[in-house]
Parts: C-alpha cells; sequence; structure tokens
C-alpha cells in the first residue's frame, strides 16, 4: 500500500474546522482532524505528521481548562500553521502576549495590507495591496512571541499574519478556510508546498489503497452490505465488489417509499451491468401496513429504521458464513462522533441506518470510504467507473417519500407523488438545470384544494415543489428558478398527474438539518 504524507488538523473547536480538511484535500494533501485532547506525545509520535494546522474555536486561553497542544509538538521540527485561536494559542505557548477585547474584537469581513518584508507562504497575495479576510476573534495577540515577525496588519489585528521562519511557524488572526476569505485557497496552497507535500491524495491511489486494505481485512470471508441505493451504499459496494468479487452479497431493501421506477434502476445497475450478487427484499407492504394511519414525521422515521433493521437481518440470515457488514460511513461522520467537546450534538432529526446489527448478528465492520467527504465519494465512484447520471443524483433520504408526504401515507397518495415528482425532475432536466441544484423534489401537502379544470369542479391535492443550493448539506437556499419555468412545470403536472390541481414553490432558506420537508 501506498504511504502518503499526513498532515494533522488539531481541532480546538471551531465551527469550521471541516472546511480546513476540505481545502487541503482539494490540494490533493491527506489530512485528519483529531481533537485536541486526544493528541498526545504518543499520538503524534504514531501519527508521524508532516505538518500540523491548529484550527480557531471559540475558548480563549485565559479560561480554566483553556483547549492546548501538547508543548512537544513545538518540538517536532516540522512547518505548523495556527488560525485564529490557533495563532493565540502558538503565542501564549510560545512566550507572546494575548489579551482580552478591549476594543480590538473583530467579527466578520476585514482588509489585510502586507508589511514590507516577503514571505513565501504569502506568494500570490497583495497583488492589489490588500486581501479581504474574515475575523471572528474577541482576544487578541498583544505581543508576539519571540522569533516571530509580523507581515501583515488590519485595523483591529495588528498581528494579523506573523511568521517565525527558522522554525517554519505561522500563524494568521483569520479564516483562511472560509470562501469569505478569497486568496485562503492560496494561503494553503503555500503552506503545504513549504511543508513538502507532493499531492500524491488522489481518488486513483485511494482506490487502489482501499482495495488492498479491503482484501487485507476480510481475507476469504463474506461480506453483506446495505444497498440504499444512494451514492455512498453504491460506491461502498462497487469498491468492495472489485476487491473480493462474490465473497459480497447486497441486501437491497425496497420499502415500498423510493422514486419512480428506482427499485428497478438500482437492481437492473447492481445485478446486471455490475454482476454483483444481490439480494432485492422487497417489503413494500409490510412498510407500507406498518404505517397506516401514522401522521407524526418522527413516528415515520422510527417505524421505518425499526422495520429496516429487521428486514435487513432476516435476509442478511440467509447468507451463510457472512462475518462482515459494509457501511458508506463517510469522514465527517468519523469526526462527528468524537466532537472536540466530547459531547453529543443536538439531534435536528433522526435516520435509519443499520445501527446496531454488526453486534446483534456479531459482524465485523467494513467502512472503505471513512476516510472521504461527500465530494470525494463522488471522484471515487466516477474513478469506479459509475455513470455520471448516477454519481451526480440529488440526495435522497433514508425514509425515502414518507417524509415528502405530510400527514398519513396511502398508497395513492405515493403514486401521486410519484408521478409529479418525476415530470418536475424531467423539467429540471430538460431546460438544464440538474446539475445546478443540490436537491430537488416535490412534497405532496395533507390538504385538498378546490379548482376548476376544463367545466369541472375539482377537489384534488396540492403539492409543493422545493430546489435548493447547498455546499455541505447543513444549510441550503432556494433555486432562483424563473417565473416562466415554475409556469411550465405546473402545468406539466396539473395535466398529465390526476390528483393534482395546486401547485406551488416553497421558497424559504433552511437552517441546518431541515432541508428534507419534515
Amino acid at each position: 500500500m501506498t504511504h502518503h504524507d499526513r498532515l494533522l488538523i488539531i481541532d480546538f473547536g471551531s465551527q469550521v474546522t471541516q472546511l480546513i480538511a476540505r481545502r487541503l484535500r482539494e490540494l490533493n494533501v491527506y489530512c485528519e482532524i483529531h481533537p485536541f485532547q486526544n493528541v498526545t506525545d504518543a499520538f503524534l509520535e504514531t501519527f508521524n505528521p508532516r505538518a500540523v494546522i491548529f484550527s480557531g474555536g471559540p475558548s480563549s486561553v485565559f479560561a480554566e481548562g483553556a483547549p492546548m497542544p501538547p508543548a512537544s509538538v513545538f518540538d517536532l521540527k516540522i512547518p505548523i500553521l495556527g488560525i485564529c485561536y490557533g495563532q493565540q494559542v502558538m503565542m501564549h505557548c510560545l512566550g507572546g502576549k494575548v489579551e482580552r477585547g478591549h476594543g480590538t474584537a473583530e467579527f466578520g469581513r476585514a482588509f489585510v495590507t502586507p508589511k514590507d518584508t516577503k514571505l513565501s507562504l504569502l506568494d500570490g497575495w497583495f497583488e492589489s495591496d490588500k486581501e479581504q479576510v474574515w475575523m471572528s476573534h474577541g482576544d487578541h495577540v498583544s505581543e508576539i512571541a519571540p522569533g516571530f515577525e509580523v507581515y501583515g496588519t488590519s485595523p483591529n489585528a495588528p498581528f494579523a499574519i506573523t511568521a517565525d521562519t527558522n522554525r517554519n511557524f505561522y500563524a494568521v488572526q483569520f479564516h483562511p478556510e472560509v470562501h469569505h476569505t478569497p486568496n485562503g485557497k492560496k494561503l494553503y496552497e503555500n503552506f503545504v508546498r513549504l511543508a513538502g507535500f507532493t499531492g500524491d491524495w488522489t481518488m486513483g491511489a485511494y482506490r487502489d489503497d482501499a482495495i488492498a486494505k479491503i482484501r487485507e481485512q476480510v481475507g476469504d470471508k463474506k461480506v453483506i452490505c446495505g444497498l440504499s441505493g444512494g451514492v455512498d451504499s453504491s460506491v461502498a459496494a462497487v469498491l468492495i465488489h472489485e476487491a473480493i468479487g462474490d465473497q459480497l452479497t447486497c441486501v437491497f431493501v425496497d420499502h415500498g417509499l423510493l422514486r419512480l421506477n428506482e427499485a428497478d434502476e438500482v437492481v437492473s445497475m447492481f445485478r446486471d451491468n455490475y454482476n454483483i450478487p444481490l439480494i432485492h427484499a422487497d417489503e413494500a407492504d409490510l412498510f407500507l401496513k406498518e404505517l397506516e394511519g401514522v401522521s407524526d414525521p418522527e413516528t415515520k422515521r422510527k417505524t421505518i429504521g425499526k422495520l429496516f433493521i429487521d428486514v435487513f437481518q432476516k435476509y442478511a440470515n440467509t447468507i451463510e458464513g457472512a462475518e462482515f457488514l459494509a457501511q458508506g460511513t463517510l469522514y465527517p461522520d468519523v469526526i462527528e462522533s468524537v466532537s472536540f467537546s466530547g459531547g453529543p450534538s443536538v439531534t435536528i432529526k433522526s435516520h435509519h441506518n443499520v445501527g446496531g446489527l454488526p453486534e446483534k448478528m456479531g459482524l465485523k465492520l467494513v467502512e472503505p470510504l471513512r476516510e472521504l467527504f461527500k465530494d470525494e465519494v463522488r471522484a471515487l465512484g466516477r474513478e469506479l467507473g459509475l455513470p455520471d447520471s448516477f454519481i451526480g443524483r440529488h440526495p435522497f433520504p433514508g425514509p425515502g417519500l414518507a417524509i415528502r408526504c405530510p400527514g398519513e401515507i396511502t398508497r395513492d397518495k405515493l403514486e401521486i407523488l410519484r408521478k409529479a415528482d418525476a415530470v418536475y425532475i424531467d423539467q429540471i432536466r430538460k431546460h438544464g438545470l440538474y446539475d445546478e441544484i443540490w436537491q430537488a423534489f416535490v412534497a405532496i401537502l395533507p390538504v385538498r384544494t378546490v379548482g376548476v379544470m376544463g367545466d369541472y369542479r375539482t377537489y384534488d391535492y396540492a403539492c409543493a415543489l422545493r430546489a435548493v443550493n447547498s455546499v455541505d448539506g447543513m444549510t441550503a437556499d432556494y433555486f432562483p428558478f424563473s417565473h416562466e419555468f415554475l409556469g411550465e412545470t405546473a402545468t406539466r403536472i396539473i395535466n398529465e398527474v390526476q390528483g393534482i390541481n395546486r401547485v406551488t414553490y416553497d421558497i424559504t432558506s433552511k437552517p441546518p438539518g431541515t432541508i428534507e420537508w419534515e
């Protein structure tokens, strides 16, 4: 297996630490985020980083129990970059001074101007005499540590950019990782170049390494994979099949809450095109019977989640000799399970998965995507030859159409919803907008409205269209369709889908966790 130089990001609790990793991965640099309390002397020796970045964070270096790096990190003789709180903690540890506010707090957009001395970290910066950056700090550095010099200032941050070039220590008060610092990527590019990274973290290399690891972990044993038809589980399945062939069996649980023709498409692609052993567990009747009369969204989710696990276990038990369960766990899932504060995040909404099955069935986990972000999974899928039409599909929730059908679920409402959604997506594709939109779907509303179609009175359902743009799926804003598009789409849905006589478009922006309808 290929050895990749590794960069360590020590997380001090910033809301945007993941963005640092994203920026570095875009530069083909392998990096990992670890909470500060886990970074011990022994950890550093084992991890053996080529460079280290200190993230920002909400703490003050003066606070009792303030997050600190191990002192030994400064003795590794490797480049270190401190960001925001990371700058303050670097100064605090190395002999500088940090002070509270006193009128020098900065939040939001600011402009940094350079000093006369050149710094390799800033190659490509200050071509127009100043750079826009994003500040978010209350405390500030009032005296830099011995060996450091100032290379950039802002109105409220006289030490906005500092460095000790002899030790390759760099520190900035702003956040280069956010898009409000337009030239931030260049700063990271300069830092990894200074650290000697060659940019060998590619999906081709990852594919080869992952296949070798899967073969080493699994040996000649059998693996079962819960296939949802989504991008993550599909990429995981194709990757594992490439590694171990028919030792893998996929179980596709069809809960009757999929989009139009979706079950047939998934079965065709995996069973016919990839020749992957696949069990099509058609349990729509079971799921819909259990959901009869259920209107509360959280009850729907939990009902579907419990049934999913029961059904998956029933079919998985028919695969003799299976010792491993494959899951499409991604790197954000791993990071969030070990938050820097050590506490659980607030649950916005529950999701069904195969949680608990490994213990119940005595299975070991195979998680070949756990080092990847979502966009990297898509890149890996293309590397594996999955068609763009599949890789680029909009996200689809585990509970499926159940959460796009507020109120009670019936077969008739699901059929109406499927047809309306198919027309909507067809319209988006015809207008060349599909790849510009992060997610689009139809929801059927739990009300009927009076309308006139031709010379007849109708009493049918209303539906709502939603289309949102998002970078990471955490927050979203509505997609600005033209009035012509909306009018044309509404006309098609009303004309082609019996049971709908009114169409609305939802233009609310969405905070974290509420992009889906319920």
